[in-house]
């Protein structure tokens, strides 16, 4: 594993460890997967020193840098106010995101988008202007923690403009607390259908509702999965074990699986053990998984 192409498809930066330490501790609640008393979360409170340390100390060679946008997390930096209205929040906070890479190039920013935000033409507009001239690779967007549905029409001149650009989108992919189909698999056949050029990926291989991931990868060929944080709770009641999840994996198509972290939630060297001990895969298998897939399918 020491030579092989390791790259980390599924990375958050905070503008403070401190913030990193208080999103984890109590803003984002991963209840879905049920308990599992022995995962083994991250130290790191996740800021760009945190970050370039764990992609150093673990090897790496890549990290995809997935900030989302939400009106409460925006960074309290002196560069971004806390003023202006949503929208413009949003655009300030892409742009710090971009920023913040460019004197990296081990890092890869994909941007946020929000279609109650910033819909439409003017969101397409925005990720136009942030892809070429801001060095924007990508999209990440969370429907459940947004609060819309991957099919919802207002996405559809994001995902024409992210088509025409050929950049991907990294989406969620799992269940909504209160029953809403937002980003289950399922979620994702509309935007499938509709943009066949578009590579879509699918993150936590669907999270709790990892069932439906091979159906859609069977139907759809521009569906691609990423393995974080489902790998961490493999053995939790609604999570698979790691034998089902090595046959996932396999259902779905080896070559069309990224290896991501979730990091600061969990640790870029221990994600890639966990890759290398899934039974039923081939070495071969797991080390396209480790990098080389991430590489063809982000373009990287």
């Amino acid at each position: 594993m020491a030579g092989s192409l390791k790259i980390d498809s599924h990375m958050h930066i905070y503008p403070t460890k401190e913030e990193g330490q208080r999103h984890k501790a109590g803003g984002y609640s991963i209840w879905e997967y049920g308990n599992k008393p022995d995962v083994r979360f991250s130290k790191y409170g996740g800021d760009i020193e945190d970050a370039l340390e764990a992609i150093d100390e673990g090897g790496f060679s890549k990290a995809v840098v997935v900030n989302l946008f939400t009106a409460p997390q925006v960074p309290q930096t002196a560069a971004i106010s806390t003023n202006p209205p949503p929208r413009e929040q949003l655009k300030e906070f892409n742009r710090w995101a971009c920023d913040l890479a460019k004197p990296h190039p081990q890092l890869i920013p994909f941007i946020s988008a929000d279609p109650r935000m910033l819909p439409g033409d003017e969101g397409a507009a925005h990720v136009r202007d942030l892809v070429e001239n801001h060095g924007a690779r990508g999209i990440k967007l969370h429907p459940v923690v947004q609060g819309f549905h991957m099919a919802d029409q207002k996405m559809w001149p994001i995902y024409w403009v992210c088509q025409e650009l050929s950049i991907p989108i990294i989406a969620h992919s799992g269940p909504a607390r209160g029953g809403e189909p937002y980003a289950e698999p399922h979620a994702f056949v509309k935007p499938l259908e509709a943009f066949p050029n578009l590579n879509f990926v699918l993150a936590h291989l669907g999270g709790a509702t990892w069932e439906q991931a091979p159906e859609i990868a069977s139907s759809y060929p521009n569906a691609y999965f990423d393995c974080c944080e489902i790998m961490e709770w493999t053995g939790a009641p609604n999570a698979p074990s790691d034998r089902q999840l090595a046959q996932l994996i396999l259902d779905v198509g080896s070559d069309r699986v990224m290896m991501g972290t979730d990091f600061p939630w969990y640790d870029l060297d221990r994600s890639a053990e966990l890759v290398m001990g899934l039974p039923l895969l081939s070495q071969e298998e797991k080390e396209a998984i480790l990098g080389a897939n991430a590489a063809r399918i982000l373009d990287l």
